[in-house]
This record gives C-alpha cells, sequence and structure tokens, in this order.
C-alpha cells in the first residue's frame, strides 16, 4: 500500500525534542540522513553519532491526517527551512529489492573487487570480497576506504605482516589477506567491530590462523610490514610514535579517514619517524604514505 513520507531538516541536537511527537502522530518509522554532506565517525564504542544538520525522513500510514502536525512544525524553532517541509506519497513495491539494488559490485584496481552477497562476482578470476553494506563500518564505497583499497591492491603483499588499526568491517584486513598477506590483525576499541571482522573474515574463507582481530590491547608486540589505519585524524596524531613502533625499518604505513584541511598537520607529525609519499587526494578526502625509517 502507499505511504506518506514527511521529510524535516533541523540541527541534530533538537531531534530528542521531536521524535516524541512524531511518533504520537503516527510515524511508523523515523530515519536520519546527512543535510550537509558531513563526514561523521563514532567516537566512543556503541555510541551513535549523528550529523550537526539532519534531514529526518518519517514515514506514515497513507490514511494519517497530517495537517496539525505540518502546521506545529512550521512554528517550531529547531526546523529548518519550514518552506521545504514536504510531504511525498511513496507507492508499495518491494522495498528490500529496491535497496539492494543501490548496491553494486566495485572495482579497485585490476584485480580487487568488493561484491555483495546477492550478486555473482563480475570477473570470477579476480579477487572477490564478499561484503555487504550495513552497520559494518566501511564496504569500500566511501572514498576513505576506497583509496585504501586501491592502494593495497597495488601492493605486493605476498609473505607480509600486516595491521589493520581501526578495522571497523575488516574490509582492509580481508583485502590483504585475500591479496597473499600471511598474516594479518584487525584491531578496533569496539566490540562489535571485531565481531564484524571475524565474521565477514569466515564468510571470505579465510583461516583463523591468517587473519585475527582484537582489542589494542590484546594486539602482540609485533613490528609489521605494513600499517593500515583508516580512522579519525585527531586518533592518527596521538598514535603516531605508537605505529612507528610497531612497524619494522622500511615497512609502510596507509592513513586515511583525512579531510584535505587536516593533512598537512597529520604529514608534519608522521615526518619524524616516516618519508612520507606525495598525498592522494579524492574529493575532499586525503590519504597519506610513507615508509619507516631504515
Amino acid at each position: 500500500m502507499p505511504w506518506q513520507q514527511l521529510k524535516i531538516q533541523l540541527q541534530s541536537d533538537q531531534i530528542d525534542a521531536l521524535e516524541p511527537r512524531l511518533l504520537a502522530n503516527g510515524a511508523i518509522s523515523i530515519s536520519y540522513l546527512d543535510a550537509e554532506n558531513q563526514a561523521i565517525f563514532q567516537l566512543e564504542p556503541g555510541s551513535t553519532s549523528l550529523w550537526d544538520n539532519s534531514y529526518l525522513l518519517c514515514l506514515f500510514d497513507k490514511t494519517a491526517d497530517l495537517e496539525a502536525l505540518l502546521k506545529w512544525l512550521k512554528q517550531h524553532p529547531s526546523v529548518i527551512n519550514k518552506r521545504m517541509l514536504q510531504v511525498e506519497v511513496l507507492e508499495d513495491q518491494d522495498w528490500e529489492r529496491s535497496w539492494m539494488q543501490d548496491f553494486k559490485a566495485m572495482q579497485f584496481g585490476d584485480k580487487l573487487w568488493i561484491c555483495p552477497s546477492w550478486q555473482s562476482p563480475p570477473d570470477g578470476n579476480a579477487i572477490n570480497i564478499m561484503l555487504d553494506p550495513g552497520l559494518a563500518f566501511g564496504s569500500g564505497s566511501h572514498a576513505t576506504t576506497s583509496m585504501c583499497l586501491q592502494w593495497l591492491a597495488q601492493a605486493q603483499l605476498q609473505g607480509s605482516e600486516v595491521i589493520d588499526y581501526g578495522c571497523g568491517s575488516g574490509v582492509l584486513a580481508i583485502a590483504a589477506a585475500l591479496l597473499g598477506a600471511d598474516r594479518v590483525y584487525g584491531v578496533d576499541n569496539d566490540p562489535q567491530a571485531i565481531t564484524a571482522t571475524l565474521d565477514n573474515s569466515h564468510r571470505n574463507n579465510i583461516d583463523d590462523a591468517v587473519l585475527t582481530a582484537c582489542l589494542p590491547e590484546a594486539l602482540p608486540q609485533i613490528q609489521a610490514d605494513l600499517l593500515l589505519a583508516n580512522i579519525l585524524a585527531e586518533p592518527l596524531l596521538q598514535l603516531a610514535e605508537k605505529f612507528s613502533a610497531l612497524l619494522k625499518p622500511g615497512g609502510k604505513i596507509v592513513l586515511s579517514g583525512l579531510l584535505h584541511e587536516q593533512a598537512d598537520t597529520v604529514l608534519n607529525t608522521y615526518e619524524r619517524w616516516f618519508v612520507m609519499d606525495t598525498p592522494t587526494v579524492e574529493m575532499e578526502w586525503v590519504r597519506l604514505s610513507g615508509t619507516r625509517f631504515g
């Protein structure tokens, strides 16, 4: 059956004030969307981060009378751009299949693909990571992850030891394992990420002897050949010396999760321990890489 969808733009710190009224007026579901193309990251384990400026997409039954609610919202001080308050009629469809159609296999370099489980890999002879989008903290679609996968796709990883620090879904760790690394450690301070990494590793038939995942304090005292960190700028700055100690002389480092205006500060910090390469830029995002001093 058809549904009514109400779209509201507001400051995210006002969401809690509006949600009870929306639910009381019959909202069946409330979804959040970014209103200003702002990047967000989970700052605390188990937390839910929101953009500063969000859209609420509220779904109502087709018979719901929304006139009084719209009048109230137009007078509410937290609602931004009240002229854009709109109700759209959504025709009934197979929502699950429609959602799935939005996600396609993605290629990185000549030999690496990420494929959702409901699609057959476009190239059966390539290295195919089977990974579904969702709360899995990274499926390769974001520029920060994509740039790391592009780097991995051209790297020589056979026989190497790799650390994926801030592993999230484990996509980078899995890619490293499938590209030939002998031992890969996924590290994250969120237990949900540890679970996701291990689950996704098993789905891709990677042996536990090749890839493991752990909290930072459980990481063995090793010196790896490669360390990947797709996290925030501030943690990258705080962890620079630790990262240098986790890499052997001549080891490689790849850093992502950086906005363009943050890159110089991080670059200058890491130059104390690494010979840094020319930054790689994609849209407003930057990837840094370098080699540990010998």
